[in-house]
């Protein structure tokens, strides 16, 4: 059930009935000269439409903007500010609450947004008032991504180019591909950018002339698809089991 498609009367029996939604949150900036400002939220859209649908949950509106200043120097990057971004998305999931939810699954596909969306599930379940967790879509499948990719990068890489290559392989320029490896940073480990263990780099321009990061050439729909089969059965697994948890288990523990 996806909620803004949905007349307010016919949502009453979801609400009487469930207690679990998805949100999904994305970014809209730049992911190297051959994918679209609208990867992340592409790609966390479709997990959370296609969770919905299988398990019957609510999917909220996309969150498309996120933390990104990191991707500034790159034409049309949108971003929030941190503390404004936390204030949004824990105001918009407060909504929901007052509908009557009382977890919620943070469906992100934006790095950027991670610990903040950790510090707004941290204030609504300090509080009382409702428990909700992040879920990175690359993050539950670590090995299959390894065995799937050589460079997988981080930003812009192969991992993230087959998912839109499946996903809406019309807004990939794979004329491009070669250009985006050789123009990026193909090699990227827990080296790059540190010295002495110190974190060198703010932005994405200081490791990588064009944004991206890894071998983009390895990238195929075939790969996406496969990775997105495997991420959504973790997805809709989480949905099942954080359904299952019952509520006084979720908020936090008394003091010793």
């Amino acid at each position: 059930m996806y909620l803004a498609d949905e007349a307010w009367p016919d949502l009453e029996s979801y609400f009487e009935s469930e207690s679990l939604a998805l949100m999904p949150l994305g970014s809209t900036e730049q992911h190297g000269p051959h994918l679209p400002e609208a990867t992340d939220h592409i790609i966390a859209e479709s997990f959370a439409r296609r969770a919905a649908e299988e398990t019957g949950y609510l999917c909220t509106p996309t969150v498309n903007v996120g933390v990104s200043p990191h991707h500034r120097q790159f034409h049309g990057t949108m971003w929030a500010d941190a503390p404004a971004f936390r204030d949004y998305v824990e105001s918009i999931t407060r909504n929901l609450a007052y509908h009557g939810i009382d977890r919620v699954i943070f469906v992100n596909a934006h790095g950027g947004n991670v610990e903040h969306l950790r510090e707004v599930g941290r204030r609504l379940r300090d509080d009382g008032t409702l428990y909700a967790i992040e879920w990175m879509w690359d993050e539950s499948i670590t090995d299959l991504i390894a065995e799937t990719f050589e460079t997988p990068g981080p930003h812009g890489g192969p991992k993230e180019t087959s998912l839109v290559q499946y996903l809406a392989g019309e807004l990939v320029h794979e004329e491009r591909l070669e250009d985006a490896r050789d123009g990026g940073c193909r090699e990227f480990d827990e080296t790059t950018g540190r010295v002495n263990g110190a974190r060198t780099f703010y932005d994405a321009i200081d490791n990588t002339e064009n944004g991206v990061l890894g071998d983009q050439t390895d990238a195929s729909a075939e790969a996406g698809e496969k990775l997105f089969d495997a991420a959504l059965s973790n997805l809709t697994g989480l949905c099942e089991w954080l359904d299952d948890q019952p509520a006084e288990d979720l908020f936090p523990k008394p003091h010793v």
